[in-house]
C-alpha cells in the first residue's frame, strides 16, 4: 500500500512543477519525463522540488531533457 501514496505524490508533484514553471511532461514507457526550455529552468525546478517536497527532481521524473528548438 505504501507504493500507492507515493505514486500520488508524485503526480502531485508533478503538477505542481507543470502549473508553475514552463516546461511539461513527456511520457516514456509509463515514466514521466520532464521537458524544459532552458538549463536556468531545470536549475529553479530542481532547488523549488527540494525545498518544498524534499526530494530530488529524478525521484519524481525518469530523466529531464531540454526542448529542442522550433525552427519556423
Amino acid at each position: 500500500m505504501g507504493d500507492i501514496h507515493k505514486v500520488a505524490e508524485s503526480d502531485h508533484i508533478i503538477k505542481d512543477i507543470v502549473g508553475k514553471f514552463p516546461c511539461r511532461v513527456l511520457w516514456s514507457e509509463g515514466r514521466p519525463c520532464l521537458e524544459y526550455q532552458r538549463e536556468e529552468d531545470v536549475a529553479l525546478i530542481t532547488e523549488y522540488v527540494r525545498t518544498i517536497y524534499n526530494v530530488e527532481l529524478l525521484d519524481v521524473f525518469f530523466t529531464a531533457v531540454e526542448s529542442l528548438p522550433v525552427e519556423l
